[in-house]
């Protein structure tokens, strides 16, 4: 899949919102993804993981690991096409962490994948969680970066769509100063 078809895909299924939304990192943006628009169909999840997996099919992935929540998902897809076992990280006391008996072996070559990047932090967390186990974080992959190129892991990171997307911070947020009602969506608890 091409970018284009990735957008198309997204737009198709309703899952790029506009508004004004608070989104998990805090900050507030006009625009907000809904993957679950798109994952809510096995056969869009299979195709975006099919594409994504390509991208990493020749580097010598052993392991897929994806945070809560929606990187449950993307983690098991990508891995089947890699031919990988696939686990997920989850926050425990607010802590990323791996749980349910997950095991990262020593040097095990690990790829980390994301539904939606803003700030990046998830992704650095899960990072950060596969070093503490001994694995090699090799890549990232990202169904959508709407970072605008901003998020750095350190390591090689790709997306199947990018998007340049303004996020403000709470007290900078020109929607907030024109009224405008928010919508919070996420997974965390702000």
């Amino acid at each position: 899949m091409n970018e284009a078809e990735v957008r198309q895909l997204f737009v198709e299924t309703g899952a790029i919102l506009e508004g004004h939304f608070l989104l998990t990192s805090g900050l507030h943006s006009p625009l907000y993804v809904e993957k679950f628009q798109v994952l809510q169909y096995p056969k869009h999840t299979e195709k975006l993981c099919v594409a994504m997996a390509e991208r990493f099919k020749n580097a010598n992935i052993e392991l897929v690991v994806g945070p809560v929540t929606g990187g449950i998902i993307l983690a098991h897809e990508v891995g089947k096409h890699l031919g990988t076992r696939a686990i997920f990280t989850e926050r425990e006391n607010g802590k990323m962490t791996l749980r349910r008996g997950f095991v990262i072996e020593k040097g095990q070559r690990v790829l980390i994948v994301e539904d939606i990047v803003t700030t990046g932090g998830s992704v650095k967390e899960v990072v950060d969680v596969v070093r503490q186990h001994g694995g090699i974080p090799v890549a990232v992959g990202m169904l959508v970066d709407r970072s605008g190129g901003k998020a750095d892991f350190s390591i090689p990171a790709q997306a199947l769509l990018h998007l340049t997307v303004p996020a403000y911070q709470p007290d900078d947020c020109p929607l907030c100063k024109e009224g405008t009602a928010i919508t919070k969506r996420g997974s965390r608890k702000l």
